[in-house]
């Protein structure tokens, strides 16, 4: 019995699952990078990696990245719902794309969706201050904001690339 793919299947191949696995890996790296900027909070890059995850691949490979790519910062950090609410960013990104929603805008409604989790559990768990927190805030809705950007520029092609 043959079904149609839907907006939000990929169609997996030998290219996508290894895209997957690099995209995977990728934010781990680039959890290392954090750009400072003149207004003083800092542009995070590992979010690129788990957008490009989610719109080229859906959802659940969104979850996978934003998952697997949280490791290093969680441990680093020694705060483990990061890879939730990283987990959380991608599927929703994947998630709101395969709905029609543009990619910016995808990724962020997946933010608004984050975001309560992880003001929750940075101060309530993690007792991190609700300004600290304010400023995290700021520093991630730009980061996104770029690197949804960028992803969605990047995803035209690399799906093409890709056959998926």
């Amino acid at each position: 019995m043959s079904h149609a793919l839907t907006r939000t299947e990929a169609r997996w191949n030998e290219k996508a699952i290894g895209a997957l696995a690099v995209l995977a890996a990728l934010p781990n790296v680039l959890g290392m990078i954090n750009l400072s900027t003149p207004w003083g909070f800092q542009i995070h890059v590992f979010q690129a990696a788990i957008f490009l995850a989610a719109l080229l691949l859906g959802r659940w490979a969104g979850l996978i990245a934003g998952a697997a790519g949280s490791l290093y910062a969680a441990v680093a950090m020694g705060n483990p719902f990061i890879l939730v609410g990283n987990a959380a960013l991608g599927f929703f990104t994947g998630h709101f794309s395969g709905k029609g929603f543009r990619p910016v805008a995808a990724a962020m409604l997946a933010f608004a969706i984050q975001l309560p989790w992880l003001a929750v559990t940075d101060h309530f768990l993690m007792g991190l201050s609700w300004s600290f927190i304010g400023g995290l805030a700021v520093s991630l809705a730009a980061s996104n904001l770029l690197w949804a950007v960028a992803a969605a520029w990047a995803a035209g092609p690399l799906k093409r690339s890709l056959g998926c």
